[in-house]
């Protein structure tokens, strides 16, 4: 399951095609995933466990999406059902996916404040708002070193959980391997990726404008696209057709382009 290369051009193909599977069935794509992001939203206020029990959760949500849009992309209907779909698809890996995660944003925010970002890391786990300037300029005195560690080390985790859960319910990786997989994925295609970030600000602009309704179609897109990069970068574990337009590609073949 090792990433291929994408040229620099998909980074704006990942995104039409991903509006293309939001086509297919607009309405419950923005119902299925208001009401993932609201009970996510839900949990993460419960006091003392809610933070870190969504952090754990979170693998198996995007792993229903994952498997609504692939089921979406084969000419299926999109369900309600597919937001517990997870719980039925390699779910301890997937919990353990979201455990390593939660350990590993722990880590680096111990790594912050060994290098000095101790005032900073207390005020951010805190979770209390922020209404004092000053405050937030004495917790980010001294931290400058602290802000690049932790920069370092939480994109690169980010990185490494991008695909992960596509690789544990597709590829049938283990946690880790699949995070490995996933670090390798991101790097070898840091130009595509980074393209496709910053064709998508001024659509979250746009959707941030009136009251963030917008975000109701955008953020279904965005799921959608993630599940068309995979696709897009792994080749397919059971030699099926991959969506990439103009092309049919399967586990022993890769795309020209």
């Amino acid at each position: 399951m090792e990433a291929r290369k994408a040229p620099a051009a998909h980074g704006w193909l990942w995104i039409k095609q991903a509006f293309e599977l939001f086509r297919k069935s607009p309405l419950i794509w923005m119902v299925v995933t208001a009401i993932g992001v609201v009970g996510m939203a839900a949990i993460s206020y419960i006091p003392l466990i809610g933070s870190p029990l969504s952090t754990i959760l979170m693998p198996l949500l995007l792993a229903g999406f994952m498997l609504g849009a692939r089921d979406l992309e084969r000419g299926e209907e999109l369900e309600l059902a597919h937001l517990f779909a997870g719980l039925q698809h390699n779910a301890q890996e997937l919990v353990a996916l979201g455990g390593i995660n939660l350990v590993g944003q722990l880590l680096s925010l111990g790594a912050m404040m060994l290098v000095g970002g101790g005032s900073l890391v207390r005020l951010v786990m805190s979770g209390q708002e922020i209404n004092d300037p000053a405050i937030l300029a004495q917790a980010l005195a001294g931290a400058g070193l602290a802000l690049l560690v932790g920069a370092t080390l939480f994109s690169l985790l980010l990185m490494a959980m991008q695909f992960a859960p596509m690789l544990v319910i597709f590829g049938h990786m283990k946690p880790l391997q699949a995070m490995r997989a996933s670090l390798r994925a991101f790097l070898r295609n840091w130009l595509p990726l980074t393209i496709y970030g910053l064709l998508l600000m001024p659509f979250a602009i746009i959707a941030s404008a009136p009251m963030m309704l917008g975000w109701l179609l955008l953020m279904p897109v965005i799921i959608a696209s993630m599940y068309v990069i995979y696709v897009d970068l792994f080749p397919s574990h059971d030699g099926e057709p991959q969506i990439i337009e103009g092309e049919v590609t399967g586990s022993d073949e890769q795309s020209h382009y």
